[in-house]
This record gives C-alpha cells, sequence and structure tokens, in this order.
C-alpha cells in the first residue's frame, strides 16, 4: 500500500488506522466527513470484516452515510442512537489546545451536533493541520439561503470589532451556483488570516440573525491523531496531557482503499 499511496494519502491513512484503535465492541460512533475522514470509515469497515467488531455509526453528512454502507459500517440516526461513545472525525485547522476550524467539506453544522453529543471527541489529521493560531483556513459560516446578503453584511460589519486580521467573506460556490448544505443552507467563508480569540468570535458570530452555526469548534476535541508520510502517528490528549509516538506499519500490495476518491 504504502507503494500505491502519495504522502498526503500516507498521512492520513495511518491517522485513521490509529484512530479506529479506539473504537470497541458496541460503541456508537459518530463518522465524520471529509477525505481524512473517509480514509477513518474504510479502516472502521476493514475491522468490522476482518475482526467482527460490532458498532454502530452515525454519519454526519450524505456522502458519508454512502460510503459507510459501502464499506459496511452498519448506520443510524442521532436521533435513534440519542448519545455516542466516541466520533471520529478530521479538521481543517487546529490549534495547540486542539481548538478547531472545521467544514471544508461543508457539514460543519452536522458534525458539530454529532460531536457535542459524544463522550469523547477525536480528530485525525496530517501534520500540516497543526497551527500555532487559527485562521489560515477560511472559516466556514453555514446561513440560511433567505437574506443571506444582508447576513453577509452584518458579519462583516461584525468583523470591524473582532481581533481578526482579515475580513473578506465570500459565498462558497458549486460551479455557477451557491453550495447547499445538507440542510438546504449555504455557506459563506470568512478570510481572516488570523483569529486572535476564537472563543469570543465563535459567540459572536452565532448572535447574528441567518447565521446558523460556525466551523469554530472550541472545547469539544478530546484528543489528535496527527499522522506523517513516513508512518509515524503522534497521539496528544488535551484531557490527559499525554503525549504518545508510534508507527504504523505500510505493507506494499494490493490497496484495498484503491477507489477512494473523496
Amino acid at each position: 500500500m504504502a507503494a500505491e499511496l502519495s504522502p498526503i494519502d500516507t498521512a492520513k491513512f495511518v491517522a485513521a488506522q490509529r484512530a479506529v484503535g479506539f473504537v470497541e465492541n458496541g460503541m456508537k460512533v459518530g463518522l465524520g466527513t471529509g477525505s481524512t475522514a473517509a480514509w477513518m470509515v474504510r479502516c472502521l469497515g476493514e475491522r468490522i470484516r476482518e475482526e467482527g467488531l460490532r458498532v454502530t455509526g452515525v454519519p454526519t453528512s450524505a456522502r458519508t452515510a454512502e460510503l459507510a454502507l459501502k464499506v459496511g459500517v452498519p448506520i443510524t440516526t442521532l436521533d435513534d442512537a440519542k448519545w455516542l461513545d466516541l466520533t471520529i472525525d478530521g479538521a481543517d485547522e487546529f490549534d495547540p489546545a486542539l481548538n478547531l476550524i472545521k467544514g471544508g467539506g461543508a457539514a460543519l453544522l452536522q458534525e458539530k451536533i454529532v460531536a457535542t453529543a459524544s463522550d469523547q471527541m477525536i480528530v485525525i489529521a496530517d501534520a500540516a493541520k497543526e497551527v500555532a493560531q487559527l485562521g489560515a483556513f477560511a472559516l466556514p459560516v453555514e446561513v440560511i439561503p433567505f437574506g443571506w446578503q444582508t447576513t453577509k453584511a452584518l458579519i462583516e460589519e461584525t468583523l470591524v470589532s473582532m481581533d481578526v486580521m482579515g475580513r473578506d467573506c465570500s459565498l462558497r460556490m458549486n460551479g455557477q451556483s451557491p453550495l447547499v448544505t445538507d440542510e438546504a443552507n449555504y455557506i459563506v467563508d470568512l478570510h481572516l488570516k488570523r483569529i486572535g480569540n476564537a472563543r469570543q468570535l465563535a459567540l459572536v458570530l452565532n448572535q447574528i440573525p441567518g447565521v446558523v452555526e460556525n466551523g469554530l469548534f472550541i472545547d469539544i476535541c478530546d484528543m489528535v491523531v496527527i499522522g506523517h508520510a513516513d508512518g509515524r502517528v503522534i497521539v496528544r490528549d488535551i484531557n490527559s496531557g499525554e503525549r504518545t509516538d508510534d508507527r504504523i506499519d505500510l505493507i506494499p500490495g494490493d490497496n484495498i482503499f484503491a477507489d477512494l476518491k473523496d
């Protein structure tokens, strides 16, 4: 497999492989959305097939649900599951306190609901996602379509009083049309460059009429699993303060993830 994966995909794969090791029999597991989370869903399906692992997944998007069913991960809804043991998801950025920016895959609303309905959230990422301060990645904000231009203007006005370096905002597009989320909303991306006070910004944004949710995940992530292209994996637990270093053996051969195109 090592010879068939790019360095970035190798990093994502080893992080996903290590993270699914935390899943135990009988768990209800939140399944994240995005390219890194897709590796995790595949790895979880492999454990189910090879070890007989019994789990139930709660997907955070329609495309994650489709992938989970494809690889044999049983799924249910959050309403039926009520509460989850664990959520595993990716992140677009994470800082030393494990605060996150998420929403690059336009699934931030369901991702945040599922993550906060879990005993624990584990983030899987390649090393490039680690930053000293959030903000280089555009911050997604989910807004309702009605009056979205007014909502965008209110966001821009609000940013004037926030500790950020940039204030440009753009509607995320899907070709010639606005991108529509699974909840039939739009995404406004905030190009802030640097966020001085992420906690304050998250609270203020959610007070703006028309804003449904923002992509700042504050005090939600418990652990981050960081993958590297050479197979090294670093696990950081924000609650215990522990850091462990591990390595995933990469065995050349058939790539069971060859059709993964997320």
